[in-house]
């Protein structure tokens, strides 16, 4: 994938998922408040909701892949949830360089 492609999907999937995790805490902070999400945002919602829980699927398979190659599991995990496949396409390319020890 070209470095410009794979940067602006990045970019793009981290306000996307910022912005789903915004709204699911709106909806709990309003359900708190005993109000719900305008009809207009409910697959809103529902969308964002799919997407969250992919990211952190692809979060978790970042992680224990970036253990199991003595990299940073916190890093990599957190960085995958926010940009989706981008970081395991990237952990898989640091996986490939040849080391230098």
């Amino acid at each position: 994938m070209k470095p410009q492609v794979s940067n602006a999907i990045a970019i793009i999937s981290t306000v996307l998922i910022t912005g789903a995790l915004g709204l699911v805490g709106g909806k709990v902070y309003l359900q708190l408040q005993d109000k719900s999400l305008p009809d207009g945002l409910n697959t809103l919602f529902w969308l964002a909701s799919i997407a969250l829980i992919a990211h952190g699927i692809q979060g978790a398979i970042a992680a224990i892949k970036a253990n199991s190659s003595n990299l940073n599991p916190v890093t990599y995990g957190i960085y995958t949830f926010f940009v989706g496949t981008v970081g395991l396409l990237r952990l898989s390319e640091a996986n490939s360089k040849p080391s230098d020890q």
